[in-house]
Parts: structure tokens; C-alpha cells; sequence
């Protein structure tokens, strides 16, 4: 039988659950010092919460380790209770393709592509979100949309980065980093638009940061 994961059931109101969850190569210094790694932590459905730390310190680690990018670890992660080290291939592509949205602090944007053309890689839509032409507008990004994205700023790629996570379907977001290279009155838009769709999505969030507190109202804060 294929492990095939099309979306969350929500039959636990936990949706993630780490259990001694150490990153391997990790100095003892950073676990002994952090809120997360090692120790037990849940993430409720429709949570918010913002990881703060310095560079260095893990949080794009801790970010790919529960959309499965990594596997080095010790512990154990789960997800909507079914551990992520017993999924397939299929099921995990499923999972990120319905369930879990990630803005990457490096973008993954393709620079040989416009910005439309990268928001439209996006293979299901989003029924609960405005079109990514209004996203854009509202962005301040409507009038880049054909411009090829190694024309663009690191903080306009930062925009379209957002409208693309924002565009699939997502019960559990996760932002890393994702207003490093805005200004102040972007940084207010992009955080009005992702609290807008995660509400409409009544989704979780994860969000790391330098120590700047973006302008939701998380429910706690962790640092690693």
C-alpha cells in the first residue's frame, strides 16, 4: 500500500511534535543554552510562534528539519502524529505540495525566470488567498511581475518569495527570515498579507527571526 499523505486531518491538536530533537553536527553550548533542542516541544494547530536566535545558532536547521530537508538528527519530529522519519517519498511530496509552506531565507526563486513565471510554477492554488496579481499589487509588485528575477532586489525577491508560499494550500507555514530586506512600510504590508491568509487558512505559523519582532501577535516566542 503507498503512503500517500494528501492532507492533514486534524484529528490532533498538536501538529508537531519534537522529542529531544538535537541536530547533528550542533555544539553542546547551543543545546544547553536553547528552548528547543532537546527537549519536548509541541506546536499546536493554529499556533504562532517566532524563533529568535543569532545567526548560526539553527533556525533555518530546525525549519528544514520539520519540512523534511534533513534527516541528521537525533530524536524524533512528528507530524499530525505520524513520524516524519517513516515517510515515503510520495508522501512527503504530497505533504509540501498541500500541507506545508516554506519561505526559504535563500529564496530558491529560478533567476533565469520572471517573477510570474516563478508564481506560476505553484501547481495547486490557494483558495484562500487573493490572486498573485493582487498579492503582488499589494506588495508593490505588480509592475515587476515580467521582469526576470535576477533583475529584481534581494527584498523584491523576498516579496515574491512570500506570494509564491502564500499561493499553495498550507496548514503549517513557516517563514525563515522572511523580512530581512524590507523596509519598514513593506515589512507592515508583507505581515498584514501572511496574518490575512494564515487566519483565512486556519493555519500555524512558524517564524524565525534576528531578534526584530515582525508585527504579528505570536502567542510565544522561543529562542534557540
Amino acid at each position: 500500500m503507498r503512503n500517500i499523505w494528501p492532507k492533514f486531518n486534524f484529528s490532533f491538536t498538536v501538529l508537531i511534535k519534537l522529542t529531544n530533537v538535537i541536530p547533528s553536527p550542533l555544539p553542546s553550548t547551543h543545546v544547553e543554552l536553547s528552548e528547543i533542542w532537546d527537549t519536548a516541544l509541541e506546536f499546536k494547530t493554529q499556533s504562532s510562534t517566532l524563533i529568535s536566535a543569532q545567526s548560526g545558532m539553527g533556525k533555518s536547521t530546525l525549519l528544514h528539519l520539520i519540512y523534511g530537508l534533513r534527516e541528521d538528527y537525533a530524536g524524533s519530529i512528528h507530524i499530525d502524529g505520524k513520524n516524519i522519519r517513516e515517510l515515503s517519498r510520495e508522501a512527503w511530496e504530497n505533504l509540501r505540495r498541500e500541507n506545508i509552506s516554506l519561505v526559504f531565507q535563500d529564496l530558491r526563486l529560478f533567476s533565469h525566470l520572471t517573477a510570474k513565471e516563478n508564481l506560476d510554477l505553484i501547481p495547486i492554488s490557494n483558495p484562500n488567498c487573493p490572486s498573485a496579481e493582487k498579492m503582488a499589487e499589494r506588495l508593490g509588485m505588480n509592475k515587476f511581475l515580467d521582469q526576470s528575477i535576477c533583475t529584481l532586489s534581494h527584498g523584491q525577491r523576498q516579496r515574491i518569495a512570500i506570494i509564491r508560499a502564500l499561493q499553495k494550500p498550507f496548514s503549517i507555514l513557516l517563514l525563515d527570515e522572511p523580512f530581512s530586506h524590507l523596509d519598514d512600510q513593506n515589512k507592515e504590508r508583507a505581515s498584514l498579507l501572511i496574518q490575512e491568509v494564515v487566519d483565512h487558512n486556519q493555519a500555524s505559523v512558524i517564524l524565525s527571526s534576528l531578534g526584530d519582532a515582525p508585527l504579528f501577535q505570536f502567542e510565544r516566542s522561543l529562542s534557540l
